[in-house]
């Protein structure tokens, strides 16, 4: 994110340099200087008990710890055994780039100083927000490969555009179709020399790989128990185990791949939490069924790049995909009032994908400053399946951004 600019846009402030050693101490202050303690305390005060160790199953309802001080402790469920280990950056199979020590989310996010020349392997969520943070506290260069076509592929295609078009502003350069052929860093900590497909070079300081993420299943036990370690764990509605027809694995967050998101992963837990509890006590889980759609449909997302994107649901291409008969709708929000308060060149866009057949809200895309606090709204409309005659008695505050929903609904019409 470029803070400056977000600064800029604040009346009666004005932007100034970046103190990049400030930012990155707010940082280490913002999560504790990497120290757990704050947790653990938390997960002490719950009545849990806390082992700190490398654990792996050792078969049904066994888990076998490997304790920091070379011993292992064995520990055995009476109910269930819940896997939650996330997941980690898969590195492409270039030549010399594993060796090269390449930067992920972990390190960047972790720097302890910023480079002055960066080259961003991907195009995704990860590689856009790190190009432009790196950018904004004082990088000199930030050049980004992409192999596809645009940015953000996964989202309405106008986000990727917008989100492009702001970084170029910002001085990144984006090389559309270019793919690293080979990598060459030949002293630790030294320059990073990449070879291109197209015959040209890029030298850099540090390397950041964005290129996607694996389910960490690999190496945890689950051979004994007789399950494939190669990808996710494969659940239900319940987050149970589909292939553990005993009902006691349960798998939360990125490890069953439902929806590599943080927030989502905090929701599994919670409902998978509850179903244990339940089913403990001998009863029938009695959740909401919106349980199954809160996945499927309704998995929020928020790119924290300037412009911010922010996406529920479906996109339009998606929804054709899946057979819905649908119609999209979008709107400016810089013409909103409660945008031109914020300040003079919001710049801003919202869409809407409509089933046409259930007058139901599919997908919601808002892309501009600050529109993260936008989403919550659309997602509870996604996921209740909120029709668009009842959205119209929801009524926006003037003057507020939020008065886009009725501009949606103005430009869809009755």
């Amino acid at each position: 994110m470029d803070l400056a600019g977000e600064v800029s846009r604040v009346p009666g402030l004005t932007a100034g340099p970046i103190d990049a050693d400030a930012v990155l101490g707010w940082r280490d202050y913002m999560v504790s200087g990497y120290d757990d303690s704050g947790q653990v305390g938390w997960i002490d005060s719950t009545g849990a008990t806390f082992v700190r160790g490398t654990g792996r199953l050792a078969g049904p309802r066994t888990v076998e710890v490997s304790t920091p001080g070379g011993g292992t402790r064995t520990l055995r469920a009476e109910h269930a055994v819940v896997v939650a280990t996330g997941s980690v950056p898969v590195i492409p199979p270039v030549p010399g780039l594993a060796e090269a020590e390449p930067w992920t989310n972990r390190e960047v996010t972790g720097m302890k100083r910023v480079p002055d020349r960066l080259v961003v392997i991907g195009g995704g969520v990860v590689a856009c927000e790190m190009a432009q943070a790196v950018r904004g506290l004082g990088a000199s260069e930030v050049t980004m490969l992409v192999r596809g076509g645009g940015l953000l592929g996964r989202v309405e295609p106008f986000a990727g555009e917008m989100v492009a078009e702001s970084l170029r502003e910002r001085g990144v350069t984006i090389l559309m179709g270019r793919n690293a052929e080979r990598v060459e860093r030949p002293e630790p900590g030294g320059e990073v020399t990449v070879h291109l497909d197209d015959g040209t070079t890029l030298v850099a300081d540090e390397i950041l790989v964005a290129a996607g993420r694996r389910a960490t299943t690999a190496d945890i036990g689950l051979e004994t128990i007789g399950l494939d370690g190669s990808g996710p764990i494969r659940v239900d509605d319940s987050m149970r185990a589909t292939a553990v027809p005993e009902g006691w694995l349960y798998a939360v967050g990125d490890a069953n791949g439902r929806a590599l998101l943080t927030h989502m992963g905090k929701y599994q837990a919670r409902l998978c939490g509850d179903v244990i509890a339940a089913r403990a006590r001998g009863k029938q889980d009695d959740l909401p069924s919106m349980r199954d759609r809160a996945d499927a449909l309704g998995a929020p997302q928020v790119i924290f790049t300037d412009p911010q994107v922010c996406a529920v649901g479906r996109t339009e291409a998606q929804a054709r995909a899946d057979g819905i008969n649908v119609r999209a709708v979008e709107y400016e929000i810089g013409n909103v009032s409660g945008a031109y308060l914020l300040g003079d060149g919001y710049k801003g866009r919202a869409k809407a994908v409509v089933d046409q057949d259930r007058r139901v809200l599919v997908g919601v895309t808002f892309v501009g400053p600050g529109t993260a606090e936008l989403l919550h709204a659309a997602t509870i409309a996604v996921t209740a399946g909120v029709t668009l005659d009842d959205l119209w008695h929801a009524v926006p505050s003037f003057p507020t951004v939020s008065e886009v929903w009725l501009r949606l609904l103005e430009a869809y019409g009755l």
